[in-house]
């Protein structure tokens, strides 16, 4: 009996090769598609339970237990400085980490990415904040600009840290007594606010370029008023998430940020 797909000596024609293969990469699609929601459900699960997200497009964080704080600046970078009071950035932001992690106090795994006059690349903050899961990054500055600009600001970019972002920028503005033309909340993508993994916010506590304000940030008592308001703002997001921030922004996809990027 003669097979009509068979050809002479028993050789299969070349068309019917094509069509075995055709109908074979169908079939691994099928597989593939039927395995991918199993793979998914697996891989869900361990990321949530790590606190991490690469694009961070979910809510806001809540129940987290661990607080990164990221003086910013430090070493050979002095950051901003004030003319009127000859304070520089680096010192105060290094000040402030402390204090926002003695009014956490003993309820948050507090880390201080730097703990002393030290210069961390940005690159180096980032990975080292991607090494916890569970966690949230916050890292303060000081600003600089025209004179006449002052007042607290708040950067972020991933939508989980809508929520975060806007608790502390509220903080700040309670304590700061004046502001004027500064930019308030801000979605801005910078290293430290769309390349970890995990929530981040880069909070600019005031501008030491106006004198009146740099006079503020120079009193202790002024910067443990803003310190206990940022602490404040972090245990609210750790025990209602984003409840009461507002909607959540629309996801945005960027790569991440670089060197070459904008000045940060």
């Amino acid at each position: 009996m003669s097979l009509p797909w068979v050809g002479r000596g028993g050789s299969i024609p070349r068309m019917t090769r094509l069509l075995y293969s055709f109908l074979g990469l169908g079939l691994l699609a099928l597989l593939a598609s039927c395995a991918a929601p199993q793979v998914a459900q697996q891989v869900a699960p361990l990321a949530a339970s790590r606190g991490r997200d690469y694009w961070g497009h979910r809510p806001g964080p809540r129940g987290f237990t661990t607080v990164i704080i990221d003086a910013g600046h430090g070493g050979k970078d002095s950051g901003a400085g004030s003319r009127t009071t000859g304070q520089q950035e680096k010192n105060l932001t290094l000040d402030m980490a402390k204090r926002i992690r003695a009014e956490l106090g003993g309820g948050f795994n507090s880390i201080l990415m730097r703990s002393d006059d030290t210069f961390v690349e940005l690159d180096d903050r980032v990975a080292r904040a991607n090494q916890h899961g569970d966690a949230i990054l916050v890292s303060m500055h000081f600003n600089s600009g025209p004179p006449s600009l002052c007042g607290p600001e708040t950067y972020y970019w991933r939508v989980d840290s809508h929520g975060l972002a806007v608790r502390l920028q509220r903080a700040m503005a309670q304590v700061s007594p004046g502001q004027s033309g500064n930019r308030g909340l801000v979605r801005r993508r910078l290293r430290l606010t769309r390349n970890p993994e995990i929530p981040c916010v880069l909070m600019e506590g005031g501008y030491l370029s106006n004198p009146a304000e740099a006079r503020l940030i120079a009193s202790p008592d002024y910067r443990q008023r803003l310190a206990a308001a940022i602490a404040a703002a972090i245990r609210t997001q750790a025990a209602s998430g984003d409840a009461g921030t507002g909607p959540l922004p629309p996801p945005l996809t960027a790569p991440p940020s670089r060197a070459s990027d904008k000045r940060e």
